[in-house]
């Protein structure tokens, strides 16, 4: 038979509410109660409810955490660190998989009914109407990955895809590359969108450009897009890749193609995934501060959740580039 709290307040010799008191965060019970039930508690092996806690608090603990792209390796590493996170300060992710969702008041349909105390949209594909529309329906939210404003409407940790746009084409012009192609995700991805504005914006008036967008930030995605653009003709001397995972995929393409990287042509990716520094892939990227972000995040969710009237704060994170082996070596001066 299960323990029970009336099992441990026998064993204690206190009352079931003292005992109650004990194992709900913020209640008022002496220390010496508290010792004598934790002793009672570990030599049962007791465990409180989370559903009785729950009831009696009116917090679930539960944070909705939603996510759009489970195609991508990368987001595997984010939904590992976002869960340890979470379960370190006491508190449970409910995954919510929202790939090729389009209607923002279903997802919150849904989390309502598991009654979550606060919602981290973790996806910089999903456009801000769905953080936006968590916001409206009365949950804390928090837009991680999103697209940085100097006035959100909710909050919003990231990084400046405009600027990391800039950075690559930097990247690429220090290098000696003129003929220099950006392909990118979705084209209707925001981060796709600020990727690629930024890094037109740096690009001197007569660098010509092509532009190319893969259906996914995707593996299968990357490659498919640019086998067709060597099917189309001969490659440009260097491509940003709006994201490491599609990187990959170029890769891929180009080696099948019987072209050498960076010997024929340069690739630099955006994330620095874990994969990307495979010795087999040796990817130069554009990193993000993935754990940095990951617990801003989470921080402004527990403040937001203890606080729902909290104004919404955007925190904004510098990248930089991870050099490896996919770019010409920068020329001697």
């Amino acid at each position: 038979m299960p323990i029970t709290l009336k099992d441990v307040a026998l064993r204690a010799g206190v009352s079931r509410s003292a005992v109650s008191r004990t194992f709900t965060e913020g209640a008022s019970v002496s220390p010496k109660t508290r010792a004598k039930v934790e002793r009672a508690a570990a030599d049962l092996g007791y465990a409180p409810s989370a559903l009785a806690s729950a009831l009696s608090t009116g917090r679930t603990k539960l944070i909705g955490l939603v996510v759009s792209n489970f195609h991508n390796p990368f987001f595997l590493e984010v939904f590992d660190r976002f869960t340890r996170g979470l379960q370190e300060r006491g508190l449970r992710p409910l995954l919510v998989n929202l790939s090729g969702e389009t209607d923002p008041e279903a997802s919150v349909r849904m989390l309502r009914q598991y009654s979550v105390d606060g919602v981290i949209v973790a996806s910089s594909t999903l456009p801000p109407s769905f953080a936006g529309a968590f916001r409206a329906a009365g949950l804390p939210v928090v837009h991680s990955f999103g697209r940085w404003t100097d006035s959100p409407e909710t909050h919003v940790v990231g990084i400046d895809n405009v600027d990391s746009g800039r950075m690559a084409a930097r990247t690429l012009l220090d290098r000696g590359y003129r003929k220099i192609a950006f392909l990118g995700g979705p084209e209707s991805a925001t981060s796709t969108q600020d990727r690629m504005a930024g890094f037109r914006m740096a690009l001197p008036v007569d660098t010509p450009l092509s532009t190319s967008f893969a259906l996914t930030y995707s593996f299968g995605a990357g490659r498919l897009e640019m086998q067709r653009l060597l099917a189309d003709g001969p490659p440009a001397e260097a491509y940003f890749c709006g994201d490491d995972v599609l990187s990959i995929g170029v890769l891929s393409a180009l080696s099948d193609a019987g072209l050498s990287v960076p010997g024929d042509v340069g690739v630099i990716g955006l994330n620095d995934m874990e994969m990307a520094g495979w010795e087999n892939i040796n990817l130069t990227t554009i990193r993000q501060p993935i754990a940095e972000i990951i617990d801003a995040s989470i921080e402004l969710a527990v403040l937001s959740v203890e606080d729902p009237d909290r104004l919404p704060e955007a925190r904004l994170f510098p990248c930089r580039v991870t050099e490896r082996g996919t770019l010409r070596p920068l020329p001697r001066r």
